[in-house]
């Protein structure tokens, strides 16, 4: 593989609540290891079908009001034709339309090119699947 593209997976566990995970973190120590001082773009992607990534404020409350937007448009009741797993699990499938499964971000000198208050998160609604995994790639 050339060192112009590198690739890797990270298991996340974000429990039997829904949440928003920052990985911010992770995303910066990847770079840190695989792009050097050079610039390119690093695309996060989840590969589950009730997930995905956004960016966002942290700790200020943006990442629980995200949550509320999300239950006040897509509620867990049985509104939804897909009806398999918790009471209202369809919504977890109609929500990567809103919040979308990817994010290509820009890498400058070997750092995230994001802006003050923003973070990389995993948005997971789905209570049913505490097991998670999010592709890191950079292509230089």
């Amino acid at each position: 593989m050339s060192d112009a593209f590198s690739t890797r997976m990270l298991n996340i566990t974000t429990g039997s609540e829904e949440t928003v995970v920052d990985l911010t973190q992770e995303c910066e120590r990847y770079l840190r290891e695989v792009a050097g001082r050079r610039d390119g773009l690093l695309n996060v992607f989840v590969p589950h079908a009730t997930a995905g990534i956004a960016l966002i404020e942290t700790g200020a409350g943006s990442d629980h009001d995200l949550l509320a937007a999300l239950q006040d448009l897509l509620p867990a009741d049985d509104r939804w034709r897909h009806r398999h797993g918790s009471p209202g699990h369809g919504r977890d499938h109609v929500m990567p339309a809103i919040v979308p499964p990817h994010a290509t971000l820009p890498v400058i000198d070997g750092s995230l090119a994001l802006g003050t208050w923003q973070s990389v998160c995993l948005v997971d609604t789905n209570v049913s699947n505490h097991d998670r995994q999010v592709r890191l790639s950079f292509l230089a």
